[in-house]
């Protein structure tokens, strides 16, 4: 099925299932809030950001392929299931994972629902994409260098990027929803968090069951401390040091948008908190707000609920509330109500058992869904319906 039927919503004035996350400083959500993501008739575009780091080289660091080798293609993959979906033809084989599917079917799913048209834009990858793509850079730039080096990316290119992506902001003319895959991702978010003052111990998630953060933080304090950036570094300074292509377009793709002053869906976790809070940084105090209502951050219930203690509050709703309480500003998040409980299919059902959680703007694309009007209960069909196709043709070697 590809229509939007109506559905009510619960008590709250959100869709059945979902929540707001952010204890302190939250933004209020309410039907003008989110006014462009609720009316059916605003057309929005879909931009899927592609990008590497050799952070995603060490082992045990990302679940997004079950090997360094296989981590190198995973975007090109994701991006394939996204554009073609789970029947169409496809280049590249999906990484073997320890448990589930990739999120890619399910945002695949949703865009499907909403009428979408995926675009591409690819940063650093190992291999060029032979679908179509925005060219934002050369493409033997290659994979940032490993954060831990303390020298992610030379500050030229670091500076390009952000250019790049600014001009994109700038030109938006309509609300547009931004997703991402980069493997090793949430840890070079966890470096530029740190990076900028923010507290985030404990508090950064990934692809694994049990997200490595030892390993994390071992590579996060070499790379900080071999990049001696000092007190209070510049945004492009932290990018170049320790972060990843993925952020410096992106940050800037946010800082144009406030030009454009069109509304941004960010779909993800902490590493969609990590390039609002270096856009946000790069702006005056006095405008730094201004940006923050133009940004909603969707992601999935399994990243919100992960680790939730008895009063509700999960590590990533504490990374909410530490990051707004570091920029002084009230952010905008939200999770979609879909869950596979109920789901006869293992891969849907592993999401529950805290794999693979979020990725390839997942979250924020059921979100989309879901606030115009499809139901969660359509939302797992279609999942279970995409995946019996996934499965009956499965890509099984690479080119």
């Amino acid at each position: 099925m590809d229509s939007l039927p109506s559905t009510p919503s619960d008590a709250s004035g959100l869709p059945q299932g979902c929540q707001q996350l952010g204890r302190l400083g939250a933004s209020l959500l309410d039907a003008a809030a989110l006014g462009p993501w609720i009316a059916r008739d605003q057309p929005v575009d879909l931009l899927l950001v592609l990008a590497a780091t050799r952070t995603a080289e060490h082992e045990g660091i990302s679940a997004a392929g079950s090997t360094a080798a296989s981590r190198r293609y995973t975007a090109l993959a994701d991006a394939e299931l996204l554009i073609h979906g789970p029947s169409g033809q496809r280049r590249w084989p999906l990484p073997p994972l320890p448990a589930g599917v990739s999120p890619a079917l399910l945002s695949h799913v949703a865009a499907r629902r909403l009428k979408l048209a995926p675009q591409v834009a690819a940063l650093g990858l190992a291999q060029e994409p032979d679908f179509p793509h925005l060219e934002i850079e050369a493409v033997d730039q290659g994979p940032s260098a490993c954060l831990s080096s303390g020298a992610a990316m030379p500050l030229p290119r670091v500076q390009h990027l952000w250019r790049q992506g600014e001009l994109l902001g700038r030109r938006l003319q309509r609300p547009l929803v931004l997703a991402e895959c980069v493997p090793g991702g949430t840890t070079t978010a966890q470096a530029v968090l740190t990076a900028l003052g923010v507290e985030v111990a404990h508090l950064i998630s990934g692809s694994a069951r049990q997200p490595p953060q030892q390993l994390k933080q071992e590579l996060v304090s070499r790379g900080l401390q071999r990049a001696s950036l000092g007190a209070h570094p510049a945004a492009k300074q932290i990018l170049a040091a320790v972060g990843d292509p993925f952020q410096a377009f992106t940050a800037g793709v946010l800082l144009g948008a406030v030009s454009s002053g069109q509304p941004l869906l960010l779909g993800g976790g902490c590493q969609m908190l990590a390039v609002l809070a270096l856009a946000m940084q790069a702006l005056p105090a006095s405008q730094r707000q201004r940006l923050a209502d133009q940004v909603l951050i969707g992601t999935t219930g399994w990243l919100a609920d992960e680790g939730a203690d008895v009063a509700g509050q999960s590590p990533f709703g504490g990374l909410v509330d530490a990051t707004a309480s570091h920029l002084a500003a009230a952010l905008s998040v939200l999770a979609c109500g879909v869950r596979f409980h109920s789901s006869t299919h293992q891969p849907l059902r592993d999401y529950e058992r805290g794999y693979v959680k979020e990725g390839v703007g997942a979250g924020a694309l059921l979100l989309l869904a879901q606030l115009r009007g499809c139901s969660c209960a359509d939302l797992v069909l279609d999942c279970e319906h995409a995946l019996e196709q996934l499965l009956s043709r499965p890509v099984t070697s690479s080119p």
